[in-house]
């Protein structure tokens, strides 16, 4: 069997007349994963309590999952010759499904507030949780999480690097803060995996040779105001990488023109950036009209139109090499031609602008800071009264106070935005929570 089908467990179950491929497992077990069905109650930018029509982590998940399928079927179709490189379809799609299940509740605030209270015991990062939840916590395995095959987990593996080699030396001065005011600038964490994980990182990389491993591994090294950031990825995980970008710029785009926070103003500041070329070679430059059409039953236009961008920018990928590289899955990558590329960053910045950075919506993204940050100081404070049976009991059998302050924090990043709201109006609000309420 090839070593990326390999997994970290010594013998796994067999079950009689399972016809399925290894990659086929791995995407049931993320399916099926706890972790996965809470990504329905998480924030992908707008609240989940905010409606019930705009993309949540989970749909966001799936979208990238589908969008990722459509890049391998298009470049199998334009790079035959490298066909046996690109990942098998139940592969890319396990990656795209899982990339996001690390994200705690009320999104990059909540990482950051993690990140903050965890600054002096490991820091936290959101996809190096997910690297962990796969490969440690969740309870497919009693010690291995989902025990997902090698390449999967590659191809998840989005930052070589680890935190300790990637944080910014110094960190805004303690005195001029306070635990429930965090500002977002200086506790944003480095894009790395965590260090609790390195075994695992490991076990990924022990097929390469000694010169690819180094070579993967490459960083630029941090300053006291800058963290360091990896140099390389993975071909499955630049596949991921641009179907993340598609679903967040083109689908988020879609949620703000149903919502009526983005307008026809801003679609032609995005079509200013767009190559007039590359749209007429894509059939885009019709599309204002179906995508802003206010008639009645005008949804299907909406959706033909958003379907064209998506494919626009799926056929447009294309497949480089870099020959230092020995590994093909480390030698090739996905990669967006400059002029697509320059239309989807376009769309990004958009989104960031008129929606991400609404006051309303940095309100809630303050709120669920502060909820996170209060929520770990009680259960810090008092662990054996306020944590479930499961999390007390490896919290007592923890060797060091890190390891501790790091099963909290794994309690606190699975939380659902609504499980982490109940809990705080449990612990904080007068007249909510009962005994005999289940959270």
């Amino acid at each position: 069997m090839s070593p990326w089908k390999e997994r970290r467990a010594p013998s796994g179950l067999e079950r009689t007349n399972d016809q399925r491929e290894e990659f086929e497992r791995d995407r049931a077990r993320v399916i099926h994963s706890s972790a996965f069905r809470r990504l329905q109650a998480k924030t992908q930018i707008l609240g989940v309590l905010e409606g019930d029509f705009h993309r949540t982590r989970l749909t966001h998940s799936m979208e990238v999952a589908q969008i990722g399928r459509g890049m391998v079927l298009n470049l199998a179709n334009r790079y035959p010759h490298l066909k046996d490189f690109l990942p098998p379809l139940e592969q890319i799609e396990t990656n795209g499904l899982a990339h996001d299940l690390g994200h705690p509740p009320f999104g990059h605030g909540g990482e950051i507030a993690l990140n903050y209270i965890m600054s002096g015991f490991g820091g936290f990062e959101a996809n190096g949780q997910t690297l962990r939840i796969l490969s440690t916590l969740e309870s497919h395995t009693p010690e291995y999480g989902l025990d997902l095959t090698r390449r999967s987990l590659l191809g998840i593996l989005k930052y070589p690097v680890p935190y300790s080699k990637l944080c910014r030396k110094k960190h805004p001065a303690e005195n001029d803060l306070d635990n429930q005011s965090i500002a977002m600038q200086g506790w944003q964490p480095p894009k790395c995996y965590l260090d609790t994980e390195e075994k695992v990182l490991d076990w990924i990389l022990v097929s390469l040779n000694d010169a690819d491993r180094g070579l993967f591994c490459e960083h630029t090294y941090p300053t006291d105001d800058n963290h360091g950031s990896p140099i390389y990825k993975a071909l499955d995980t630049s596949l991921m990488n641009l179907a993340d970008d598609i679903a967040y710029g083109v689908h988020d785009f879609e949620d703000g023109i149903v919502l009526k926070l983005l307008t026809r103003e801003h679609w032609q500041t995005v079509v200013s950036k767009m190559d007039k070329k590359w749209a007429a070679d894509n059939d885009l430059l019709e599309i204002e009209k179906q995508l802003f059409n206010s008639t009645q039953n005008s949804g299907h236009r909406r959706k033909q139109a958003v379907g064209a961008l998506v494919h626009g920018l799926i056929s447009s990928v294309e497949l480089k090499q870099n020959k230092k590289f020995e590994e093909p899955l480390l030698q090739w990558n996905a990669v967006m031609p400059q002029e697509p590329e320059n239309f989807l960053k376009s769309l990004k910045e958009t989104v960031l602008r008129n929606m991400i950075q609404l006051d309303t919506v940095q309100a809630a993204t303050y709120k669920g800071r502060k909820i996170v940050l209060s929520i770990f100081e009680a259960l810090s404070s008092e662990p054996e009264m306020l944590l479930p049976k499961s999390f007390q009991s490896l919290w007592e059998s923890a060797k060091s106070e890190k390891e501790q302050k790091r099963i909290i924090c794994d309690y606190i990043a699975g939380m659902t935005d609504q499980y982490a709201n109940r809990f705080y109006q449990r612990l904080f609000l007068p007249g909510h929570g009962s005994v005999f309420d289940r959270l």
